[in-house]
């Protein structure tokens, strides 16, 4: 850990001094924390939690409303993806810390942004595992449609309350093995999808041809404004490339594991999403998709994989899983940081025999069992509710990542912080075009009929936090 530290002018106020909390919290996670997560572990953590069910169910409906533009869209936020990825690696090699982003923004933006930053990303990861366990449940009634939904979300729920209680290595295994069923689903779709377009095999082989891509109305069959339109749903499918951030603090190595982890995975993503869609748009042409199917069901189908639709259903169920594990690991390491900065109760700050933050991960668990109540009062409704409020919550975290980021910049130029050599590159105008890029995609939520809500929903949280703010430094003080 460096030993030199920055100081948040913020604290100064409060009466708490700045460097001792800055030290505290480096100190307390060197003992409280053991790095067992592995190269392996944090490569596919990060890109498990950004390859999510949208890929797998929902990609076909994003290619009806944009076509073979909607290629385009997922370029473009992949590369604002990486260039905050690679804003967060150069934090993280800084000081890699479990408190990760929220820690940056305390220490660089100010105390308040260290607060909203870290209580949004918690209530984002409690609010996305309400959602994947509501769709475990959904997914579990393909096979068993008599079992209502909430029974499979708790029996989930409760499996990986205990893997993650257990320690941070068990966390890394059953990421491990979730996400590669994920990338294994998906390689074996641009594998046969590819041996279909050499070789013209099976009912596909007649009209597969990467023709299709811009036949039948062109690349961009609604134009630019299409594309533009498809931003959100692009950029928001990378949510979770920041889960890499919330594993440096029990990394092992992480001065080599995190930059070779964050340039691995994105490039990674960019080939599966980019390539599972064009070849999928190849073998069929984009207009003739059912918006209403799993185009992985069509093509495994066709090609005559017995049980196709339930061997992706298998594979959507581990992704719904992997996410709420991913939501159960990051919020115990949100709220123990928030406690070692005084901004939550300090029960929250403590560690168990086994090294993992028990009372947070029980504390956010128990939150999370109110999507089982919500799933047994009103099954139908409960899913589109819960995630409207995850979109502003997720672009507030990336923006706060790239503020952080420019902060730190200007504290190694005043010689106040020290310099890594994982840089972003073209810092600071890198900076301000994605912070112009989230702007753009947070104006195009209001767009959408689906995800306009968000726009109501976050003043509200965002009020809710300001009072909690206030309360808390009067309490420090």
């Amino acid at each position: 850990m460096p030993s030199d530290v920055s100081i948040p002018t913020g604290h100064i106020r409060s009466g708490v001094d700045p460097t001792v909390l800055l030290q505290q919290e480096q100190l307390h996670e060197q003992q409280d924390f053991v790095r067992g997560l592995k190269d392996r572990h944090i490569q596919l953590i990060a890109l498990g939690g950004a390859i999510g069910v949208g890929l797998f169910l929902g990609s076909a409906k994003a290619i009806q409303s944009t076509g073979p533009g909607i290629l385009l869209a997922y370029a473009i936020g992949g590369l604002m993806i990486f260039f905050i990825a690679r804003a967060l690696g150069e934090l993280l090699l800084y000081r890699p810390v479990a408190g990760s982003f929220a820690t940056y923004a305390e220490e660089f933006v100010g105390p308040w942004a260290g607060f909203v930053t870290g209580w949004s990303y918690w209530f984002l990861w409690v609010v996305v595992g309400i959602a994947e366990i509501t769709a475990v449940g959904i997914y579990v009634q393909y096979w068993f449609p008599a079992v209502p939904q909430w029974i499979p979300g708790l029996i989930t729920l409760m499996v990986l309350f205990g893997i993650n209680l257990i320690a941070v290595k068990v966390f890394g295994e059953f990421e491990f093995w979730f996400a590669l069923i994920k990338v294994a689903a998906i390689v074996a779709l641009i594998a046969f999808g590819i041996f279909i377009l050499v070789f013209g095999f099976g009912e596909m082989g007649a009209s597969a041809s990467i023709s299709n891509l811009w036949t039948n109305g062109g690349f961009l069959p609604h134009g630019l404004t299409g594309v533009i339109l498809a931003l959100p749903i692009a950029t928001f499918a990378f949510g979770g490339v920041e889960l890499i951030g919330i594993t440096a603090g029990e990394a092992e190595n992480p001065e080599r594991t995190l930059p070779h982890a964050i340039n691995q995975v994105i490039n990674r993503i960019l080939i599966f999403y980019i390539g599972a869609l064009a070849v999928i748009m190849s073998l069929v042409a984009w207009n003739q998709l059912n918006p209403n199917s799993s185009p992985f069901v069509m093509v495994f189908d066709h090609i005559g994989i017995p049980a196709a639709a339930g061997i992706i259903n298998f594979v959507v169920i581990t992704a719904a899983a992997s996410a709420c594990n991913s939501g159960i690991f990051s919020t115990g390491r949100m709220l123990y940081t928030l406690a070692q900065f005084k901004q939550a109760p300090q029960v929250f700050g403590r560690v168990s025999r086994r090294h993992v933050p028990a009372a947070g991960i029980t504390a956010s668990v128990a939150l999370m069992l109110v999507g089982v109540l919500l799933n047994y009062l009103m099954p139908e409704q409960v899913f589109g509710y819960v995630i409207s409020v995850v979109l502003v919550v997720q672009l507030w975290t990336w923006a706060m990542i790239v503020l952080a980021h420019i902060g730190y910049q200007k504290a190694v130029k005043a010689g106040r912080a020290r310099a890594v050599s994982f840089r972003m590159p073209g810092a600071p105008y890198t900076n301000w075009l994605v912070l112009g890029f989230l702007l753009l995609v947070a104006v195009l939520l209001g767009f959408d009929d689906g995800t306009r809500i968000a726009l109501f929903v976050a003043p509200v949280w965002f009020a809710i936090l300001a009072v909690g703010y206030l309360a808390s430094r009067r309490t420090a003080s």
